[in-house]
């Protein structure tokens, strides 16, 4: 959902002046730097949902790619776990983060929060505030303010000791306190405004000097977005959405190149000044970072994909529209606007004009159907349907946002050990713990995450009762707000259940047959991720709400029965997960069991690991997509996690999986492709480097342009065609020359381009018909 949102943001301009220190103020344009107004291109990378050992190259991929920004959230639950003891090592190290974007000549901008939601676990808060007398999360109570300004002042005064604000010579020009306060505000009534305020003025107490200014989260801001709520304040996109976040039961949710390089044109045609997306590299939540339902896999989709590879052509589409952009930058940043329409309702002109020197326009069609062509300064514009086009001299079209000049290419997984034969694998079986084998016990059914202290996902209930027939029948009916609920009756698995993203409550019924004399009901009560959104967090409750035993004549409520409980699984506690820990316990020969282990060699070459659970894993085996598929398979195993040999692999399976079917994959970039018509635009770089006027050269015509990731290069041509080919098949338009020519320009390299120029290809093949040149081509 689209939304326009009050953010502090902190423009970092009052802190002490240092040697190279930059100033920065804003005005009803853009922000000020040093005096100099800018347009800025942001991307969201979170240093914990990556590897300190790829933050070099994800960043210079960011810069490569026409970025300016770096953006993150900071974690509070990651970096005080407990009151007063705070961790910044390896993955936490957000100063090393910070210090990596200044060695790269890029800006940062950090959004402390401490509240972040960001689809991380409990929205970063540390579950330790729950147990504080009293406390309401982000509203006017002391005992929350008096924690978040401990934790915001421990963050800034970091930043300050390592001299990382801009005013000190460091990249951070910007930070954000709280995070889409408007979303809960109202529910907060008198206590809402206050706290804002209170937030504000404990920014300024730090001496950042906050600016209040209105921002956009969304995918349609120059659409939504109704402005800043000041003329004197700049128009800023906090949170452009390059895909979405995925949770677990549904498919993934693509947005395509062409859609967000068309709302980022509309918003910078429309005075808007910041765009950051979100994300840029989305990454992977380790562990037990994310929320409720979030896939591990961190909206994989984003122009940098979960394993730090391109995702084209989202990657090289706004790396274009970036540099349009930036040819743009005079007239922009101090140019007179004026908005026409040219014709139709749903056909405008942006135009920036800088005295009579400078002059860029953005050409919009808002017709989701039709292309039309229009007159702009006594020359003609074709513009596809839903597009801009970019003339940084309005006259000249250096980017058409519907028009796509980059390649694609394809990622896929290369097995390169199976783990398929018993004689691989061992098993250990969970101990399932009776009423006696609990110390602690209540005369009622608790609450999930308040019991657990978010130490483990598991929480054992265990109950004993008497039944006074011989093996008799009866029903057992469980109802649960946690996440996957097992049940047990005497040791044996009667049943389980889950609930989803949508459905929060549901209920297990099943029939279960009973020993005369002493029954023992064992639940595991299980959540992946706690909730990370919503006004009164602290007031959310998980787990088993009622446990009913139904017989012939009568039911019996267990709700206020003496229940035993265990936080975390036996195999948690021993951490059999580690080479240690794995060691006291016993493991056998491979049967059916609930913990199995194996070991494997870390994959040859460089490419990024990830581990196939297609056969089992999380989150359940029977928890599938629309389409009858897990929502996730493949799981990123970092190498920097890996030894070279003999790296232990430990499996919690909670139903029926099948570990021989697990495997150690690679990915890659396999195949490339280029799409090109003779009416698309040469590149932008081209563009900047020709004069503007027409040009038969064939350098400066469309082209086809090949990469292969580093490593690799192009060994074989798949599919080659000039002419009016579409969907990978010749049509009645075809230069039989074709593959020859591309086979000649491409085989064995990283890198080809190839202009669509009929000369090229020997002679025209059909004089007069639209060209296009389609390759598709294999990197080995």
């Amino acid at each position: 959902m689209e939304s326009w949102l009050l953010l502090f943001l902190l423009g970092l301009v009052f802190a002490v002046d240092g040697v190279g220190s930059c100033n920065v103020t804003y005005d009803g344009r853009s922000l000020i730097m040093n005096g100099h107004h800018k347009i800025l291109f942001s991307g969201s990378i979170h240093y914990p949902r990556t590897t300190p050992q790829m933050w070099p190259s994800l960043i210079a991929k960011a810069k490569a790619g026409g970025l300016d920004v770096i953006q993150t959230l900071v974690f509070w639950n990651l970096h005080e776990p407990q009151p007063g003891q705070f961790d910044f090592s390896g993955q936490r190290d957000i100063v090393r983060f910070i210090k990596e974007i200044q060695a790269q000549g890029l800006y940062a901008c950090i959004r402390i929060g401490p509240f972040i939601q960001g689809e991380w676990s409990y929205g970063g808060l540390p579950f330790w505030l729950h147990d504080i007398p009293g406390i309401v999360y982000r509203s006017d109570n002391e005992p929350f303010k008096y924690h978040m300004e401990k934790f915001v002042s421990k963050i800034v005064s970091l930043m300050k000791a390592e001299k990382l604000y801009a005013s000190q010579g460091g990249p951070i020009i910007l930070s954000q306190i709280e995070n889409e306060y408007g979303m809960v505000e109202a529910a907060f009534r008198e206590k809402g405004p206050p706290y804002l305020h209170w937030a504000a003025e404990m920014a300024v107490g730090l001496q950042t000097g906050v600016p209040w200014i209105n921002a956009c989260n969304g995918r349609r801001c120059g659409e939504t977005f109704p402005g800043p709520n000041s003329p004197n304040k700049p128009a800023i996109w906090t949170e452009n959405w390059t895909s979405f976040y995925q949770v677990y039961g549904d498919e993934p949710n693509i947005r395509s190149a062409e859609d967000i390089a068309f709302h980022v044109a509309l918003f910078i045609a429309k005075k808007g000044s910041y765009v950051n997306y979100y994300m840029y590299h989305g990454g992977t939540n380790f562990g037990r970072t994310a929320a409720a339902y979030i896939l591990t896999s961190y909206y994989d989709q984003a122009p940098l994909d979960e394993y730090g590879l391109f995702r084209m052509p989202k990657w090289g589409h706004l790396k274009e529209l970036h540099a349009a952009i930036k040819l743009c930058i005079n007239p922009l940043v101090s140019g007179v606007h004026t908005t026409m329409v040219l014709g139709r309702s749903q056909v405008q002109a942006f135009v920036y004009r800088r005295k009579l020197v400078d002059c860029a326009a953005f050409l919009v069609n808002n017709d989701t159907r039709k292309t039309v062509v229009v007159t702009f300064q006594d020359s003609l514009y074709e513009l596809p349907p839903k597009s801009i086009s970019i003339l940084p001299d309005c006259k000249t079209e250096a980017f058409n946002t519907a028009k796509v000049s980059t390649q694609y290419n394809t990622r896929a997984a290369e097995t390169w050990q199976k783990l398929d034969s018993f004689e691989k694998w061992e098993e250990h079986k969970e101990t399932i713990p009776t009423f006696e084998d609990n110390s602690l016990r209540a005369n009622m059914l608790l609450e999930h995450m308040n019991t657990t202290k978010d130490n483990s996902d598991y929480l054992w209930y265990s109950s004993m009762f008497q039944n006074e027939l011989s093996d008799a029948e009866f029903v057992l009916n469980v109802t649960s707000s946690a996440h996957v609920l097992h049940a047990f009756v005497n040791g044996a698995f009667v049943g389980s259940t889950h609930g989803s993203f949508k459905t929060k409550t549901h209920t297990l019924e099943c029939k279960i047959t009973l020993s005369k004399g002493t029954n023992y009901i064992s639940l595991l009560s299980g959540m992946v991720g706690l909730p990370d959104s919503g006004a009164f967090l602290e007031r959310r409750v998980a787990g088993i709400n009622t446990v009913r035993v139904k017989g012939e004549h009568e039911i019996k409520d267990f709700g206020s029965y003496s229940w035993g409980y265990q936080v975390g699984l036996l195999g948690e506690k021993l951490q059999v997960y580690t080479d240690s820990g794995s060691s006291k316990v016993e493991w056998n020969t491979y049967g059916s069991s609930t913990r199995h282990r194996t070991l494997f060699d870390a994959a040859a070459g460089k490419e990024p690991v990830a581990l196939n659970l297609e056969s089992i894993g999380r989150y359940w085996v029977s928890f599938l997509t629309p389409k009858g598929v897990p929502s996730q398979t493949r799981y990123n195993v970092p190498r920097s996690f890996l030894k070279r040999r003999g790296n232990l692999l430990v499996i919690l399976e909670e139903e029926n999986g099948y570990p021989l079917g697990i495997s150690i994959d690679t990915v890659s970039i396999t195949k490339v492709c280029g799409h090109v018509s003779d009416s698309h635009l040469q590149p932008v770089i081209s563009w900047q480097q020709q004069n503007r006027t027409e040009d038969k050269h064939p350098g400066r015509r469309p082209k086809v342009q090949l990469q292969c990731p580093p490593g690799r290069s192009i060994s074989r041509i798949l599919f080659a065609s000039y002419g009016d080919c579409e969907n990978y098949s010749i049509g009645t338009c075809h230069s039989f020359t074709s593959l020859p020519t591309i086979e000649k320009a491409c085989l064995g390299k990283r890198i080809c381009s190839i202009p669509v120029w009929s000369k090229r290809f020997g002679n025209d093949p059909c004089p007069g018909v639209p060209k296009t040149l389609l390759v598709d081509a294999k990197c080995t």
